[in-house]
């Protein structure tokens, strides 16, 4: 059964990053009614932060050269490494069942929100393969696009990028933005208003349309299933 793993970072309920996830959620779904989907909202509900078990964990991996993924719990020997492995275990799982992973992931502070890198500390492991399809939708206040003259301060989809390709092996990620979003509320970016409408109308459509590339299968998983 192909599975969609949908994620939230926002920490605004009403958001650009979620309205476009949930359009290409809703495409893919009417697409593929009997697929599975699981939906986290990582702002509402965050994970915790990894503490000292974790790292004995990965740790352990290393040292033992573990690349199977079923095999991490061998390192789990103590109880603060079960209750570490107890909160991993879930998100590890539906990560790796996943063939389609949807972040919603607005630039925070020239980067990603804080609830999303502790999703990702808790599911990097040394020596994984990602066989999923990553798909990014974002906001971001202003323009990060190539050629914006803030384009060097984009430390979101380069981070996420980065991230997906070194830890693992995901190539392929697709970045789906709306920009000049705080037009909307700040008086002195009033100028870029019709910006931001065409941005955002555009970024609707690339994600409704992503989705049904992906959900009747044209577009490819990337990587090999760990």
């Amino acid at each position: 059964m192909t599975h969609l793993l949908h994620l939230d970072a926002s920490a605004r309920r009403a958001s650009h990053s979620r309205t476009l996830g949930r359009a290409f959620a809703e495409k893919w779904r009417a697409i593929l009614p009997d697929g599975r989907y699981t939906y986290r909202d990582l702002a509402a509900a965050p994970v915790p932060v990894i503490g000292e078990a974790w790292t004995e964990i990965c740790d352990y991996a290393l040292e033992h050269t573990i690349t199977d993924p079923g095999r991490l719990a061998e390192g789990v020997r103590t109880p603060a490494q079960r209750e570490a492995w107890a909160v991993v275990e879930p998100l590890l799982t539906e990560l790796l069942s996943a063939d389609v992973l949807l972040i919603g992931a607005p630039m925070y502070n020239f980067s990603i929100p804080a609830s999303l890198k502790l999703w990702i500390d808790q599911v990097t492991f040394p020596r994984a393969v990602l066989a999923a399809k990553v798909v990014v939708v974002g906001a971001r206040g202003g323009s990060y696009a190539p050629g914006a003259p803030r384009e060097p301060f984009d430390h979101q989809e380069r981070y996420l990028r980065d991230f997906f390709r070194g830890h693992f092996q995901v190539d392929d990620v697709t970045f789906i933005n709306a920009e000049f979003v705080n037009s909307t509320v700040d008086p002195t970016l009033d100028g870029w208003r019709d910006s931001y409408r065409s941005s955002y109308a555009d970024a609707r459509q690339a994600a409704v349309e992503l989705a049904g590339t992906v959900a009747t299968g044209t577009l490819a998983p990337s990587g090999q299933r760990a």
